[in-house]
């Protein structure tokens, strides 16, 4: 296996320019492709995550042109992809595979989408329920309630409430959201139980706004899609960075240095935006511009108590940064971890052992009480999870070597992380 070390470091300090967002630049791909018109995407993500979606549309017949270093043309297809037959490989990226299964359920077509082994562990029989619920053909190839799936023509009938349920991972009500709109019939989505991560819904409701359909909502429990609408392309788009890779620059300022990070700001409609706040209420400071976050430490780090509902990605990063604050931080609501790339819980709390930490882990919450002094020269075992592999190099940062396995990992959301984080650190 592949290992990066990295050495003992004390300082973070500089300036890096992030990637843009795996959430923005696949959501945009596909409304891009399902829209009237032509749409030029530009900072779009060149990742693991976006090659597959890419590779997708255009199996499915959508005309895509690469105009220029992460900037794409898609010529949209107005709402029904050419080809009605097709087998689709979606590797590991959710954020392709769920809204591709709702959008080709209303597709008329045969399909058949499968991916990694990982993805045939996570769960998606909360979607296709909801699917089923407005008529949709679509049998799983394996075991019920995961991928592989057959998806085949059906009558569709979206004039009673779908239900979905919201508890389990924001991507399915996500799926759902932007395929409904391709039946051209007013229809009613009601969540059951607790919606999630409801930051990353709000990234599709403004996407489909920009793509020329409003959503209405009744607090987080009923969404309107409203009859007779269709996906407009609004002729150019630009992608944020991505505010989930932003947070491990930003805990590099706060526990090491001074960091600023290039790509989002104030106005980012990416949740994880918030997660320079949830940072500082450990200590440092941070102040956020048009298009950039300065992180600053100021102070000895101290533990928290937090409900990371609103943070579920970034919060992974509160975990590692936990190692550097005095007293035992805890993170709860964070029940989505188990059904990401691997499972969060169990992984991050089997690795902060390994450097030293006492955790304490639960069904939905994390515990963590650092050492007095972190074991150094640690071998970090990555899970095939990009977002392990960039948590756990901040560790370096507490001034002891690490090793990271299987580095390349990060190719999912950023290929060049482990050059930039290079770049800040002393």
């Amino acid at each position: 296996m592949e290992q990066l070390h990295l050495p003992a470091a004390h300082h973070a300090l500089g300036a890096i320019t992030l990637p843009g967002s795996k959430s923005i630049s696949n959501r945009t791909l596909l409304l891009a492709a399902l829209a009237d018109g032509d749409t030029v995407i530009r900072d779009l993500l060149a990742s693991d995550d976006t090659a597959r979606m890419l590779e997708a549309l255009s199996t499915l017949g959508v005309q895509l042109k690469n105009i220029g270093e992460h900037a794409w043309q898609v010529t949209g297809c107005a709402g029904s992809f050419p080809n009605k037959q097709a087998d689709l490989f979606l590797g590991n990226a959710g954020t392709a595979f769920r809204p591709l299964t709702a959008t080709l359920a209303f597709m008329g077509g045969h399909y058949h989408l499968h991916g990694v082994p990982r993805m045939h562990e996570r769960p998606i029989g909360d979607l296709v329920d909801a699917l089923q619920q407005a008529g949709a053909n679509i049998n799983y190839e394996s075991n019920s309630g995961y991928p592989p799936l057959q998806i085949s023509p059906a009558q569709l009938d979206v004039s009673q409430a779908i239900q979905i349920r919201g508890d389990v991972s924001s991507q399915f009500l996500t799926a759902l959201l932007m395929a409904l709109p391709l039946t051209g019939q007013a229809a009613t989505i009601e969540v059951v139980g607790e919606l999630i991560s409801k930051p990353y819904i709000e990234i599709t409701l403004n996407l489909m706004q920009q793509f020329g359909v409003t959503v209405q909502r009744d607090q987080w429990q009923r969404f309107y899609v409203p009859a007779a609408t269709h996906y407009q392309s609004p002729s150019a788009l630009y992608v944020e960075g991505d505010a989930s890779s932003a947070s491990y620059f930003i805990a590099a300022g706060i526990v090491a240095g001074d960091v600023t990070v290039n790509g989002v700001g104030q106005h980012s409609i990416q949740g994880d935006i918030r997660f320079a706040e949830a940072a500082s209420l450990m200590g440092g400071r941070f102040t956020y511009g048009e298009n950039h976050v300065r992180a600053e430490k100021t102070q000895p780090l101290k533990a928290i108590d937090l409900d990371c509902n609103h943070i579920p990605d970034a919060a992974m990063t509160l975990a590692v940064m936990a190692l550097f604050a005095k007293g035992t931080t805890t993170l709860r609501n964070i029940a989505s971890w188990r059904v990401k790339e691997t499972d969060r819980i169990a992984a991050m709390a089997t690795e902060l052992r390994k450097v030293g930490a006492v955790v304490v882990e639960r069904e939905d919450s994390i515990q963590i009480t650092p050492p007095t002094q972190l074991t150094p020269n640690a071998i970090i075992d990555t899970y095939d999870d990009h977002r392990m592999a960039m948590c756990f190099s901040l560790v370096s940062l507490a001034g002891v070597p690490i090793t990271i396995n299987d580095p390349k990992c990060v190719a999912k959301t950023f290929p060049d992380y482990f050059k930039v984080f290079a770049s800040i650190v002393r």
